[in-house]
């Protein structure tokens, strides 16, 4: 599990092709708060990937399945978010990521509010119902508040500070975020499936559940 608070950010420096699947070079621009293990899982621009091989000055090797290939951005290299797995003593500053990515948002807009960057994306619609206002979202490792959830797409403000440290800062329109919907929501969205066809839940039907 992961916060969204990322450690920094760093560099895919290669993608090598592995029949479907591919391993990862991955380079920190920053120091790890101690040495990278082998088999310990890292966030790589929200995606939880297990370290293979440990390289020299923070580098390590990873394993991309095709499954991952084809849900995220991490076919080509390029700058990434990083997080190393969140511990049971750690604080939990931004909200519980599993780095499991559902697939990716693409940037529609990106202005000036104030001293934020207000960023809107468009995902599918199967995706946009587990997106709610004022609820979290994972853009590319990175912890996220929904500022409003309508017409096909989501915005959410970056602050200055999220700018620098991140990668967010880069997306242009166009341009594609991994998407990881919020935990809740998923199992909500199991347990209570709702299609265009179905009634809205009732509170009879939601009581008559939690009674089983």
């Amino acid at each position: 599990m992961f916060t969204g608070l990322v450690s920094g950010t760093g560099t895919v420096l290669s993608v090598r092709k592995s029949g479907p699947d591919a391993i990862l070079t991955v380079r920190p621009g920053f120091a790890w708060d101690g040495p990278l293990a082998l088999g310990e899982s890292v966030s790589v621009s929200g995606v939880c990937l297990t370290v293979t091989a440990v390289l020299d000055q923070g580098s390590f090797e990873t394993f991309a399945s095709a499954e991952t290939l084809s849900l995220t951005t991490l076919k080509t290299a390029r700058n990434v978010n990083l997080e190393r797995a969140l511990r049971l003593c750690d604080r939990l500053g931004g909200h519980l990521v599993s780095g499991h990515v559902d697939g990716q948002a693409e940037t529609v807009s990106a202005a000036r509010d104030g001293r934020s960057v207000r960023l809107a994306f468009r995902a599918a619609p199967e995706l946009l119902r587990l997106v709610v206002p004022k609820g979290s979202v994972c853009l590319d490792g990175v912890s996220l508040t929904v500022n409003s959830s309508a017409g096909g797409t989501f915005d959410v403000n970056v602050i200055p500070q999220t700018l620098e440290a991140t990668t967010l800062g880069d997306l242009k329109p166009g341009d594609s975020a991994n998407l990881e919907c919020d935990l809740i929501a998923r199992y909500v969205e199991r347990l209570f499936p709702t299609g265009a066809k179905d009634p809205p839940l009732s509170e009879a039907k939601l009581l008559e559940f939690l009674r089983k």
